[in-house]
């Protein structure tokens, strides 16, 4: 079986084919993947609307990932979009455009199903501890509180990486993510660790050469995001070997992970390198086992 996850998002669009191994356990293999960097969000959360030079590389883009889709002879796949897509005054319309030109639905999704499928990625991660599941991205910031193995509590926030970036991040939304984790999670919960999903805490891993299902310190990511800050936007680029587009926004990103972890008294942070794009495959393999073809 083949699979394709097209993840819209507000800082740039990732597109993965991966072939099924069915087996004691099932894997997902890669064959395919793109990341195109597209910044929805820079339009939408400064004009409320894609542009027209955004709406044109988007149904590009767009056109071009069906085609790989059509050459890789993907057995079933989804386009979801997320919130830039979701606030944009011409997000619903731009969709209609790309289902009536290319027969591709984009599904819009709110907060809650974006964290539900990052989540379902997640899950094989986790044990029967307390954790808070931290996913920024570049529109929203998506929290999730397990406790003994339940996910118990869920709330999306609109703080975001290029939000912040471009300094239209609202002080009531920084209060009420403040008092939602302040109020959830419990000191009765006993010990806390943080779970960070997204581009920005898998780079910082990355920087601090954490080992594979390890978790790292609140103080080591300070530490990185420290060193990094010291560095101009294209030293980050050229000596960092950081993508463009990720150079400007990881800042704003790691402060939005120390910032929750403070709140939440949670002293380590586990990087499990899935998104959202790993949540859709996950839902699509569901939706599919036991079929020969997907209709």
């Amino acid at each position: 079986m083949k699979l394709a996850a097209i993840d819209i998002g507000s800082n740039a669009i990732r597109f993965q084919v991966s072939t099924v191994l069915e087996g004691p356990n099932v894997l997902f293999k890669k064959l395919e993947y793109v990341r195109f960097p597209l910044r929805l969000g820079h339009d939408v959360f400064t004009e409320g609307r894609i542009s027209h030079k955004s709406a044109d590389k988007f149904i590009k883009l767009m056109k071009a990932y069906k085609l790989l889709i059509d050459l890789y002879e993907v057995d079933d796949y989804m386009f979801c979009a997320t919130s830039a897509m979701r606030e944009s005054e011409n997000g619903a319309e731009l969709a209609k455009t790309i289902q009536k030109e290319f027969g591709v639905t984009i599904h819009i999704i709110d907060g809650n199903r974006e964290a539900e499928l990052i989540n379902n990625a997640i899950s094989s991660f986790l044990t029967d501890k307390t954790y808070l599941h931290i996913d920024v991205g570049g529109g929203s910031t998506e929290l999730n509180l397990y406790y003994a193995g339940n996910k118990i509590k869920t709330q999306s926030f609109k703080i975001g990486s290029v939000r912040v970036l471009e300094q239209i991040d609202s002080p009531a939304s920084w209060k009420d993510m403040e008092d939602w984790v302040k109020e959830n999670v419990k000191k009765s919960y006993g010990k806390v660790t943080a779970v960070g999903t997204g581009g920005n805490i898998s780079k910082i891993f990355e920087l601090a050469q954490t080992k594979a299902g390890k978790t790292m310190s609140l103080r080591k990511v300070k530490q990185i995001r420290d060193m990094v800050e010291g560095y101009s936007i294209q030293d980050r680029i050229y000596k960092l070997q950081m993508n463009p587009d990720r150079a400007d926004v990881i800042i704003p990103a790691s402060n939005i992970y120390m910032q929750v972890m403070e709140w939440a008294h949670a002293s380590s942070i586990l990087v499990p390198e899935v998104g959202l794009k790993d949540g859709i495959m996950l839902h699509l393999y569901e939706k599919n086992k036991g079929k020969t073809k997907a209709k």
